[in-house]
């Protein structure tokens, strides 16, 4: 998932998407716990991709409260 895909998404869907990576990491952290993970390295990314969805809310929502003063 790059930044120009997520910039181009409305902040509800980028809602959306935070809450279905929260819920990946989640399942993720199970997966490590009972030792059923394969894949560790998805953590990692999973990790990163909710920060960078994070951080574009937050642009839209500075660049929002920038149109309203």
């Amino acid at each position: 998932m790059n930044d120009s895909e997520l910039r181009e998404k409305t902040a509800d869907q980028l809602n959306e998407e935070l809450a279905s990576l929260k819920k990946e990491a989640f399942n993720l952290r199970f997966q490590q716990a009972t030792g059923q993970l394969e894949n560790t390295s998805r953590m990692r990314s999973v990790k990163r991709d909710a920060a960078r969805v994070k951080t574009i809310l937050n642009e839209k929502a500075k660049a929002a409260a920038g149109e309203d003063k």
